[in-house]
């Protein structure tokens, strides 16, 4: 009889929870059994590691293999404890000491020839393992993205390869993270956008202070346009907040690679997207686009095109910047703290109040299409502006450009740091006292806001959300209080509380 105790880690949402393998040879009639509530992927390795252990030239033991992968109440998917399993078979055989495991956990999904094919997820793993101390075995293929993370990855091809690594005869080399590339120039410039000053600065506080964005406007305005402009104008993200969204991508199967690692995702889904594709779900409880596009932007052009419960499934995560998915018997969260940014037409034709065109529609078809954004989804938006016709001098060749994206991005990271600097998030992350020692006002200032929810029927969120903004304005302005102009400026764009 023999014994040897694995590491590794499962997956449930961006969580990677212990798991400990034991692998057990004993006498008796040969029999190879997987307990721990393992799913049907996990059962069907032994098959997988029988072959890769006699293809690589090992002898199969013919005991009685009995393999227990604990926690026995935790769900265990996927083949990412092929090597693992069959690592265990082979230390418990002594093919090479069992300390060599002491300090390392493994992953890889085995081929019948025992190459190692590579396993979606495993970047929330590999931080934990690093934060566990713990150096990690992975497929040569998943090396590049884990390798971002800072531990201690050792890259192999096959199951030879980790056991002549193990045994001292071969070692790897640890795998080197590459280093992020520059933009090469791919992403939109603001300069392409002839005209629409009033959307660019929307656009600027929007990028400035992180809020929410709605443009709406005819057809051929500039909306989609200017929207997808907006990661181009943002910071990149920190070295913590890439970890985080990379996690997500390494769930959703898409691996990070060194170029896109400090830039923030960008992600417009089609307005037929089902609630579980925007928010997540699915059998194996995967990532929606909102997780996706966490720490960057999430675009939904036709806004009222999407089905009315998708939208309003945006509610909570928009306040909370985090999903939690429940099915039956299993339950994961998913980080989703992104900026929405959205477009419009005012109507189903698109023209109403466009003086260049004639709007077809009665204006109770109008009032029936903008009311398939509820007022709570509508009051989550900090910004709701309009984006009218450019005259057609404006669209001239020869017409001067304005500023591009690299000059408007300077002024938003200027003022991303003071926010950080003051109160450790951005102005629309607000909350509680520091929103209002942050966005202390004077009585002129309150007289203003007082007179506009007065008029317009502002509800508290989106008293605090004109705050927020007006705080972001002032910023742009260098100032450190907020003074009555930026609040008029912060009313100045939210058309839809004048035209609901």
């Amino acid at each position: 009889m023999s014994l040897a105790i694995l590491h590794c880690r499962a997956q449930y949402g961006t969580a990677a929870p212990p798991v400990t393998i034991e692998v057990f040879l004993s006498g008796g009639l040969p029999a190879f059994t997987i307990v721990g509530m393992a799913e049907t992927a996990v059962r069907e390795s032994k098959d997988r590691v029988r072959g890769a252990l006699m293809s690589s030239g090992f002898e199969f033991p013919q005991q009685r293999i009995t393999i227990s992968l604990g926690p026995a109440e935790m769900r265990k998917a996927g083949g990412r404890y092929d090597l693992p399993i069959a690592l265990g078979i082979l230390a418990a055989r002594k093919q090479f000491p069992l300390a060599a495991l002491n300090d390392v956990e493994c992953y890889g999904e085995l081929a019948l020839n025992g190459e190692l094919r590579p396993v979606s997820g495993l970047l929330p793993a590999v931080l934990r393992a690093h934060e566990s101390g713990r150096s990690v075995i992975v497929p040569r293929d998943n090396a590049p993205e884990v390798a971002l993370s800072g531990a201690a990855v050792v890259p192999a091809a096959s199951l030879l390869e980790v056991t002549a690594h193990l045994a001292g005869q071969e070692r790897i080399d640890l795998a080197r993270p590459a280093d992020p590339e520059p933009d090469a120039g791919q992403s939109p410039d603001l300069v392409d956008v002839k005209g629409q000053q009033h959307a660019k600065r929307a656009l600027e506080i929007a990028a400035a202070g992180n809020h929410n964005l709605l443009l709406i406007g005819p057809p051929g305005t500039g909306k989609s346009m200017l929207s997808r402009r907006l990661p181009g104008l943002l910071p990149l993200m920190s070295n913590q907040e890439a970890l985080e969204t990379a996690a997500v991508k390494s769930i959703a199967g898409t691996p990070t690679i060194a170029a896109q690692w400090l830039k923030r995702p960008f992600r417009a889904p089609h307005h037929t997207a089902s609630a579980a594709a925007l928010v997540g779900g699915g059998p194996t409880l995967s990532p929606g686009e909102i997780s996706r596009a966490h720490n960057g932007v999430l675009f939904l052009d036709e806004l009222p095109e999407f089905n009315r419960n998708v939208l309003e499934a945006l509610r909570e995560p928009l306040e909370t910047g985090s999903i939690t998915i429940a099915r039956a018997g299993m339950q994961a969260e998913f980080p989703a703290r992104f900026q929405l940014v959205a477009a419009m037409n005012p109507c189903p034709c698109g023209y109403f109040g466009d003086s260049k065109s004639d709007c077809r529609c009665s204006r109770d078809r109008v009032v029936s299409y903008r009311n398939k954004i509820s007022g709570p989804l509508l009051d989550r938006i900090d910004l709701h502006v309009a984006v009218l016709q450019p005259s057609t001098g404006m669209l001239r060749d020869d017409n001067p450009d304005g500023e591009n994206s690299a000059t408007v991005a300077a002024r938003v990271a200027h003022v991303w740091r003071q926010q950080i600097e003051r109160s450790g998030v951005a102005n629309a992350r607000l909350e509680g006292k520091e929103l209002a020692a942050v966005c202390e006002i004077d009585d002129q200032c309150w007289s203003l806001l007082e007179s506009a929810a007065e008029r317009f029927n502002l509800s508290a969120r989106a008293h605090q959300r004109i705050l927020r903004v007006s705080r972001t304005i002032a910023d742009l302005a260098g100032r450190k209080k907020i003074a009555p102009p930026h609040v008029a400026e912060a009313l100045s764009l939210r058309c839809l509380d004048r035209r609901w």
